[in-house]
């Protein structure tokens, strides 16, 4: 019985030390949402607008974060959006209003961004203004199924692109 509970006392420690290691933390992010009142499009269709709103902006702010995991941790990432047009197209008129999503319909996004080093200098800043007219081309949909799924494999393409000398290897 002694050497059962010194045996399980051994691997509670090892499995602690190996799942209580000091992780690498992602960078920092700071996104600001610039007058979002005027931004292309980002109704809600039949869903309350401001809470529609207030969960695409957290969805997104997510996103920006699971990004930013692929810089060091000594860096922060600043984001300004300006403008968002989602996928789709909202059609009002009658009782519903439905997105609709076609082609015709891309994913638009305007912000700025800057990525800072420790010591607040900054490495890289840039305005874009990313869109991807053949978000419904292909099968490269990782969020398929899942919330602004056009719209995050967009920004991941965008990121990939943007921070390939900066990401973690």
């Amino acid at each position: 019985m002694i050497k059962s509970f010194k045996i399980l006392l051994a691997i509670s420690v090892l499995c602690g030390a190996v799942f209580l290691q000091p992780s690498a933390e992602a960078a920092e992010v700071s996104i600001t949402w610039t007058d979002p009142d005027k931004y292309r499009d980002i109704f809600a269709g039949n869903e309350n607008k401001k809470h529609f709103r207030k969960n695409t902006f957290k969805e997104l702010e997510k996103h920006f974060s699971l990004l930013s995991k692929k810089l060091p941790e000594n860096q922060t990432l600043e984001i300004e959006v300006t403008n968002i047009d989602l996928a789709g197209d909202v059609h009002h008129g009658g009782i519903n209003q439905v997105r609709i999503v076609k082609d015709i319909y891309f994913p638009r996004f305007e912000f700025s961004f800057k990525l800072l080093n420790a010591d607040g200098m900054t490495i890289l800043a840039k305005k874009e203004k990313i869109n991807d007219m053949g978000f419904m081309n292909g099968v490269r949909l990782k969020y398929r199924n899942r919330k602004l799924s056009y719209e995050k494999q967009m920004l991941d393409d965008w990121f990939t692109k943007t921070f390939e000398n900066y990401v973690i290897k």
